[in-house]
């Protein structure tokens, strides 16, 4: 049964930026051990604000600092099988990019995703008697819309969809086989560039989109006790969220003010969820209020590992977002997961492989094809025999050069090369001495013949090349599938398994630490289970507990008053942004009042109020389903006489008749009525 675990939280505090040192801003977010302290600029006497994390870290901490101690544990869980998250979250500017990302020099600052991707294949070229299948995705949310940035067309809108098998998950994203760090670092950068970025007043270049890098890790144990070959999935996600912040700071307006509502709406769905779950008493989580908390279901609450990493800006000027950031974080970390390793998965292409490559084997080393087929020889050409020799030689040794080379640079183990040139060898001789066989056997007529089918049962031709052709093919799709996985090409680099060694015991140090803080029994429990030598000393040190409680009630009230001053702020920036976007909606419904009395009145669109009606409101797409565009033609009653018709008379008689639609129409054409019908 899987044994639950809250989420781990750290935050990081960037140092002043060139903006904020050009306002002579000052510094008012301090960092000691677990602890976050935030001074109010506004109220100097008013007591500072303290939060505890599972890691602080302040103005020169380093990224390679924050992985190894915090973010490492999770990484290595996806190689034992479970799926885990880091995610970053914090206003615009903030860093968090940086710490996701980040740069390349100095190295020290390189970011958690490039870093984790080194950890992953540190692992897997290390690993004896494992086999693994890596592959990875890259999508944003852009206005509430999913796109797949490493696809064709990374612009086209993507469905998100729910099975109860796979749980969430998105029909057509493209998954990217990767066999190293640097072909995981080309897809990030691939898709990095098509990401959706914009300018403001925050950020020149700040992120208008989530980002979700997920890299999914197969893995089965090669050297297995029983019959059956175990495999475990894991996953990791690696989020970059959009910058939450208020509108009159970034001064967004058009279409970043669209850009700005929806990414603070996804945000503050992401916080109903964080609330619902922190609450315990909620019955409903709304996961589905945006498409951030659906793809995020998992991490929040299910069956994942999670780290948030809360960035911060220290300046006076971003208290308010930063105490936001902090409390944001603060409730964060009460939530609990219940992660558990993924072990023999449904979906696992790793067990289809397996499983082809053990057919194709069957195919080419137990002899399934020469015994379903007959080679027609001639008894009297001899020559032909010795040309099939010679190029039954040639294609061996070229096969036997190949399959060498391959296991030369995939550092294939001693014992499955021989057993494939053995096997190589065997077929070798086998078909020499079928060939020598033939030149005595019967006539052509005497020789029964036994069809030769493929996969799907489709007769294949009996000529002389048939079995060679077959075997080349099984072998180089063969060889196609073990190239898929990777595992051990580094297995005897005693420099990195140790250095890999060494990580692991520094993460598990830490993580030893921490339980034991946790266990140690709290300073206020044991004043009141201590025995005092007389009660003067008992009241004295009941007396000191009493007044640290009051401060601590004081402290909750203010923090209380400090909430519902958020609140009240963050009600006003809502209310700002509802004016805006009504001012938008009045532009738009002005400008079509205008442009409505040119539609031609043979289009559907000429009735706006029967249109409204007929539109549909799609919650998978979050946008309206309008009818199509029409052009309905009048149909006129043929020539001659018709009940309802005009007749004109002309000296008494009847001269033509003249339709009473098309004499109205050409009245009202007459009376300028319909004058923009074309």
């Amino acid at each position: 049964m899987a044994t639950s675990e809250t989420v781990k939280v750290i935050v990081r505090c960037r140092p002043l930026n060139k903006r904020e040192k050009d306002m002579n801003c000052k510094v008012v977010v301090s960092m000691d051990k677990n602890d976050c302290t935030i001074i109010n600029p506004s109220d100097p006497n008013a007591p500072p604000k303290c939060f505890t994390f599972d890691g602080v870290y302040g103005l020169d901490s380093t990224t390679e600092q924050i992985y190894n101690e915090i973010a490492y544990p999770l990484v290595e869980g996806v190689l034992e099988g479970y799926n885990s998250t880091v995610f970053a979250y914090g206003q615009t500017g903030c860093g968090k990019s940086f710490s996701m990302q980040g740069v390349v020099v100095p190295p020290t600052q390189r970011g958690i995703i490039p870093r984790s991707f080194e950890h992953i294949f540190e692992a897997i070229e290390t690993s004896d008697n494992t086999k693994y299948l890596v592959h990875s995705s890259y999508l944003e949310i852009y206005n509430e819309e999913i796109r797949d940035l490493l696809g064709a067309d990374c612009k086209k809108k993507l469905d998100l969809k729910e099975h109860s098998d796979k749980g969430v998950y998105i029909p057509g994203l493209s998954w990217h086989s990767v066999h190293n760090v640097k072909e995981c670092e080309d897809i990030m950068m691939q898709g990095w560039k098509n990401r959706s970025t914009g300018s403001t007043l925050m950020n020149a270049d700040s992120s208008r989109s989530h980002s979700i890098f997920t890299v999914s890790v197969e893995m089965m144990d090669t050297h297995s006790t029983d019959d059956k070959q175990h495999i475990r999935k894991g996953k990791l996600n690696l989020v970059d969220l959009a910058g939450s912040e208020r509108q009159a700071k970034t001064g967004a307006s058009g279409d970043r003010l669209k850009e700005a509502t929806k990414i603070n709406l996804s945000l503050s769905a992401l916080g109903n969820v964080i609330s619902a779950l922190v609450d315990g008493k909620s019955t409903h989580i709304p996961y589905r209020d945006s498409k951030l908390t659906r793809l995020l279901q998992d991490s929040l609450g299910g069956n994942t590992k999670t780290l948030m990493v809360a960035c911060l800006s220290p300046a006076d000027n971003n208290y308010d977002e930063t105490l936001s950031t902090l409390r944001y974080a603060n409730r964060t970390k009460n939530i609990k997961n219940k992660p558990k390793i993924n072990e023999d998965p449904k979906d696992t292409l790793l067990r289809e492989y397996q499983e082809e490559i053990q057919r194709l084997k069957q195919m080419v080393e137990s002899g399934e094809i020469n015994s379903a087929v007959q080679i027609q020889v001639q008894p009297d050409v001899e020559d032909e025999v010795n040309k099939e020799k010679e190029r039954l030689k040639q294609e061996y040794e070229q096969m036997m050069h190949e399959l060498k080379e391959k296991y030369h640079a995939e550092q294939r183990s001693n014992a499955k090369l021989q057993e494939h040139v053995s096997s190589l060898k065997q077929k070798y001789e086998e078909e020499l001495a079928n060939l020598s066989n033939k030149q005595h056997v019967a006539p052509e007529s005497d020789i029964q013949q036994i069809p030769l089918t493929d996969s799907k049962g489709n007769a294949l031709k009996s000529d002389p090349h048939t079995l060679t052709k077959i075997q080349v093919q099984a072998l180089e799709r063969l060889q196609q599938l073990e190239e898929q996985m990777v595992g051990g090409e580094r297995v005897n680099d005693k420099e990195l398994k140790e250095k890999r060694l060494k990580k692991k015991r520094a993460a598990e140090k830490r993580l030893k630490n921490l339980q034991e803080a946790l266990h140690q029994v709290n300073e206020d429990d044991l004043v009141m289970l201590k025995v005092y030598d007389n009660i003067q000393e008992e009241l004295k040190a009941k007396t000191e507990l009493l007044k640290k409680a009051k401060r601590k009630i004081e402290s909750l009230q203010i923090e209380i008053r400090d909430i519902h001053s958020e609140f009240e702020g963050d009600r006003v920036d809502y209310l700002e942004t509802i004016r805006k976007q009504d001012q938008c909606v009045k532009l738009m419904q002005q400008i079509l009042n205008k442009v409505q009395p040119c539609i031609r009145r043979d289009c559907n669109y000429s009735n706006l109020d029967k249109i409204k009606n007929e539109c549909q409101w799609d919650a998978d797409q979050q946008c309206w389903r309008l009818p199509d565009l029409q052009i309905v033609k009048t149909k006129l009653p043929p020539t001659g006489i018709q009940p309802g018709a005009r007749v004109q008379m002309v000296n008494g008689l009847v001269a033509s008749p003249v339709n009473i639609y098309t004499t109205l129409h050409d009245e009202e054409v007459n009376n300028g009525e319909d004058k923009f019908l074309k």
